[in-house]
C-alpha cells in the first residue's frame, strides 16, 4: 500500500511581471492574495489550492526560508492550466471574459459532454475553464 495523497495543492506558472500577472488572475477571478513581493504572489483558489505567480528567472537559485531551503525551479514559453467551472456558469464565465475584454481563443466540446473554453493570460500561458465531462475523472 502507498501512503494517501490527498490532492494537488500548487500550480505554478512563470511571469515576466508578477504585479501584472496577479492583477490579472485578481480582477478575472477575484483571487484572495496570500502572499506577494518581488519574486512571487500566492493566490488562494476556490479556497483549497494554490495558484503561484513566479517571476522568471527569480528563482534558480536556493531560497532560504525559517524552517528550511527551497529548490532552485524555473520555467519559461507557453504553460497551460485549467479551472474547473460549473456547466451552468460556462456563460457567465465567457461573459465576464468579455467584459474584462479577454479573448477567448478557443472552444472544444468533449466526447464526454464537457466543454472547454481557452483564453491568454498577459504572459502568453493558455488558461482553460472547463466544465464536468472533460475527464473520465471530471
Amino acid at each position: 500500500m502507498i501512503p494517501t495523497l490527498s490532492g494537488l495543492l500548487e500550480t505554478s506558472l512563470y511571469v515576466d511581471d508578477v504585479g501584472r500577472a496577479a492583477e490579472f488572475y485578481r480582477s478575472l477571478f477575484e483571487f484572495e492574495i496570500l502572499v506577494q513581493d518581488q519574486r512571487f504572489c500566492a493566490m488562494s483558489v476556490a479556497g483549497k489550492q494554490v495558484l503561484l505567480l513566479f517571476r522568471t528567472g527569480s528563482s534558480t537559485s536556493v531560497i532560504v526560508v525559517p524552517g528550511g531551503n527551497i529548490p532552485p525551479h524555473d520555467g519559461s514559453g507557453q504553460s497551460h492550466l485549467a479551472f474547473s467551472v460549473p456547466s451552468a456558469e460556462l456563460a457567465g464565465w465567457e461573459a465576464r471574459l468579455a467584459a474584462l475584454g479577454v479573448a477567448i481563443e478557443s472552444r472544444v466540446a468533449w466526447e464526454r459532454g464537457g466543454l472547454s473554453v481557452y483564453f491568454r493570460d498577459p504572459d502568453r500561458n493558455l488558461v482553460e475553464l472547463v466544465t464536468p465531462g472533460c475527464w473520465k475523472i471530471y
